[in-house]
């Protein structure tokens, strides 16, 4: 109970939460409201949840330019990235992920009638947005693990040199590291998935989606967020 209020004090905690909630109630409430589910009131409960959990984090990432900002000033140009397609794809990606929310708030504020202009085009390019920052992440992960695997080699080659207990400590690093890098190219993935789905017509299977399955692909990449927080490690940026 301490760790999951703990987790409720800060707004990142806070938000991965809410979106797992928002993720599942839209996953239940799908499968109620699909063919055969029996619950379809039930189901269409869950789904005003859901809508107005999604509502309340996009309202939330109204503030977030600023941190956003300063995330991408302190990687900068990467230069403690060794290896250069890891640098340029993360510096694509901040780049895109500053873009984002501007647009995102736009789009916001014309559907709420705050600005008189069409929210549409914003929420689309907003979404291009993510989706390049979503696919990005998931090659930048790809080329971690392929850069570990490499070293990994390299250093069972140079084992002879090592005591056995610190070959041991550094695979288990690697290990953990490529682990890491895996379940951010899933979660990426996964949201890629929903990204393309809230695309106009036409776009791959835009529009495709049942909402059950919307529900199962960010349920999938929110519960590896919250993983990844409670590990300590970085996770991937997720509106």
């Amino acid at each position: 109970m301490e760790s999951v209020a703990n987790v409720l004090e800060s707004y990142r905690g806070r938000d991965r939460l809410v979106r797992t909630v928002c993720y599942s109630s839209r996953l239940l409430g799908g499968l109620l409201t699909a063919p055969g589910g029996g619950h379809p009131e039930l189901g269409r409960r869950l789904l005003l949840v859901a809508q107005e959990l999604s509502n309340c984090r996009a309202a939330l990432r109204l503030f977030d330019d600023l941190s956003m900002y300063l995330y991408s000033r302190g990687y900068g140009l990467g230069g403690t990235e060794e290896d250069a397609i890891v640098r340029l794809l993360s510096i694509t990606g901040n780049v895109a992920d500053q873009l984002y929310y501007p647009c995102e708030h736009l789009a916001w504020a014309a559907d709420y009638g705050i600005l008189n202009i069409n929210s549409d085009k914003w929420w689309t390019l907003s979404n291009s947005l993510w989706s390049l920052s979503l696919a990005l992440g998931a090659l930048r992960s790809f080329r971690v693990v392929q850069l570990l695997k490499t070293e990994l080699k390299g250093s069972q080659n140079k084992a002879y040199l090592k005591t056995e207990e610190s070959n041991n400590m550094s695979r288990r690093a690697y290990q953990i590291r490529m682990r890491v890098e895996t379940l951010n190219i899933i979660s990426c993935l996964a949201d890629l998935a929903n990204a393309v789905h809230w695309m106009p017509p036409g776009v791959l299977w835009a529009g495709r989606f049942p909402e059950w399955l919307v529900g199962l692909m960010g349920t999938v990449s929110s519960v590896i967020g919250l993983y990844q927080m409670a590990c300590g490690s970085c996770g991937t940026k997720d509106p």
